[in-house]
């Protein structure tokens, strides 16, 4: 049995849930993001707060209904403070500019990158190596933030490249004589 969906989730104030046949929609501050949910798997609302459980005591409903708590959660906590992924550049003339609906990577290659931003992603720059992704759909803040980091990963000799800022990369040593 899946620990994770016996606990409720909390709704926060100014978070709507709406729910339809199998779909489940939730609108806050941040934005909307809907999902549709598994038919393994039930809804209740109750006060404020949601309750997932499975339609049946098999174990793949209570691991399906685990995994539909977790993603509810995800919704319910992206609309109401949102997700963001630090990217760090390291690399001698590596850049980035966001402006409008693309980001402009500098990252060595013999021309720039324009990479759109997709619809509910916002981009920042506060510096020339720094790119903050956020947005209130936690899979596509992660997507985004690692198609970026696929332009240019980092490279285990000297550490170049694009990179999370949380990441450790490990270095190998150089080629001995």
């Amino acid at each position: 049995m899946s620990r994770i969906a016996k606990s409720p989730i909390s709704i926060p104030s100014g978070v709507t849930v709406k729910r339809a046949d199998r779909s489940l929609s939730v609108k806050g501050p941040k934005g909307e993001v809907a999902m549709n949910m598994h038919p393994m798997v039930d809804v209740a609302e109750e006060d404020n707060s949601l309750n997932i459980s499975p339609k049946t005591e098999s174990k793949s409903a209570w691991a399906m209904a685990g995994t539909m708590r977790a993603l509810v959660n995800n919704m319910v906590t992206g609309v109401s403070q949102g997700f963001e992924k630090k990217l760090q550049l390291v690399g001698v003339g590596y850049r980035a500019q966001a402006g409008g609906k693309s980001l402009n990577l500098n990252l060595g290659f013999s021309h720039p990158i324009d990479y759109p931003v997709p619809e509910g992603i916002s981009i920042a720059t506060p510096s020339a190596t720094e790119i903050i992704v956020s947005g209130s759909d936690k899979q596509r803040v992660g997507q985004v933030a690692a198609e970026i980091r696929a332009y240019r990963p980092p490279e285990p000799y000297k550490g170049k490249g694009v990179r999370y800022s949380d990441e450790h990369v490990v270095r190998k040593e150089a080629k001995k004589k």
